[in-house]
């Protein structure tokens, strides 16, 4: 087995501006060298339960330092070289050494692992095992921490239900967006983009935005519901405050029972077929209660209620029906993985997902793949950070061969449509 000759750590740039850690791990198999490189991503809208990032220069150092000491000379075994950093960071956050290093290593590590083997990270994680393409979640609007709060609701996004692949889905996704452009300068309501790529628009009240992106889907010569879905992230844990859902863009507060009654109203209004974070991440029993009464209907996301974490979905008690899958919100390739598995074991369905400061690393579309985890979510139709990882999957699906891969999209969401 190959072995660790070096773990070098670096501060970068992410796409809001903000430094980073990137880290290269240089490993020794079969007589040459190989090198793993990755960039810990940041998130704004974050669980109280994620990893924690800690001030960058001092996470370069612990890489650069400790990590280093306790890495090189180790085969390269992912799930043991992630035991070896949650061990060396000794605390249940991962807040000494931080999120960020350990996730920029681990990731590292299995870049590395692929460069050894001469393969693409997808195919060096699927193996021998048949894979298919994930189903974009793009976002069209974007509101909440990724808009400053100009919106309350987070993400409003699309899904290419009726798509015949995920190339197809990319190009009606083009054609959305340039429609949402036009409705929203035609009518002077365009402020520019959020941290994703999104619109940033002037609208009322959120509602609004609902009927904009379903008349942009209809401009955009489809069907809504037929052929293309909406799916939101509400991010519901930014608006709790007092026991109260607070709606600033409308002037009011919503009880957790008009909160749901909102909520279904828009489910009954609209095409969506997807829902993450409706209630706040503690309100176990409201989101257990939505789920009995729309997860028939509808997929319900758990993004700050997880965390990413295996143990608080196996504990979910009837919350949610599929989980967000983020590495850095968990700290290592290795936690992600099983929180994967055990949302199999659940039946849940899951989305492989970016962080709203982002930067050119694509490692997380070849999880999705490699993995078999049938969605991903990695922001807008727009900006770099974002389109070099909506590009990588046209490239893994070249590679893999477009006309011959199932697409899974109609299938997951048949349950609404």
């Amino acid at each position: 087995m190959a072995k660790i000759l070096e773990v070098f750590g670096r501060s970068v740039w992410d796409s809001r501006g903000r430094p980073t850690v990137e880290a290269e791990v240089t490993v020794k198999g079969t007589g040459r060298t190989s090198v793993g490189r990755a960039i810990a991503p940041a998130g704004a809208s974050t669980g109280s339960g994620e990893a924690k990032s800690i001030e960058v220069r001092q996470a370069v150092h612990g890489v650069n330092t400790e990590i280093r000491n306790v890495l090189v000379g180790k085969s390269l075994n992912q799930q043991e070289n992630d035991h070896t950093l949650i061990a060396l960071d000794g605390t249940p956050d991962k807040s000494r050494l931080g999120g960020n290093a350990i996730v920029a290593v681990s990731l590292a590590c299995a870049q590395a692992a692929a460069a050894v083997e001469k393969k693409p990270l997808w195919k060096f994680l699927a193996g021998e095992r048949a894979v298919a393409m994930p189903v974009p979640q793009i976002q069209i609007f974007g509101g909440g921490a990724h808009a400053h709060g100009r919106m309350d609701v987070q993400d409003f996004m699309i899904i290419c239900t009726g798509a015949g692949s995920y190339t197809e889905a990319l190009e009606w996704t083009a054609e959305v967006y340039r429609a949402a452009g036009a409705r929203l300068a035609k009518r002077e309501a365009l402020h520019g983009v959020a941290d994703e790529g999104g619109y940033w628009p002037a609208f009322k009240s959120n509602e609004e935005a609902l009927a904009e992106l379903t008349g942009a889907i209809s401009d955009a010569g489809f069907e809504p519901g037929a052929e293309i879905a909406i799916a939101l992230d509400i991010a519901a844990s930014q608006l709790w405050r007092g026991g109260r859902y607070h709606l600033a863009l409308e002037k009011r507060s919503l009880s957790v029972e008009q909160m749901h009654a909102m909520l279904l109203g828009w489910i009954e209004r609209y095409p969506i077929v997807s829902i993450e974070d409706p209630f706040a991440e503690h309100d176990a029993d409201a989101m257990a209660s939505f789920t009995r009464t729309a997860g028939e209907r509808i997929q319900i996301v758990g993004d700050d209620f997880f965390v990413t974490d295996a143990k608080k979905l196996q504990e979910a008690k009837g919350a949610c029906n599929a989980v967000l899958l983020k590495p850095n919100q968990v700290g290592t390739l290795t936690e992600t993985l099983a929180c994967w598995r055990a949302a199999q074991e659940a039946g849940y369905g899951a989305i492989v997902s970016a962080r709203s400061g982002e930067t050119e690393d694509v490692s997380i579309v070849h999880l999705a793949v490699g993995w078999g985890v049938p969605q991903l979510k990695v922001g807008s139709f727009a900006r770099s950070e974002r389109m070099a990882k909506w590009n990588e999957g046209l490239r893994i699906e070249e590679a893999l061969g477009r006309n011959k891969l199932p697409y899974l999209a109609r299938k997951l969401f048949s349950r609404r449509f």
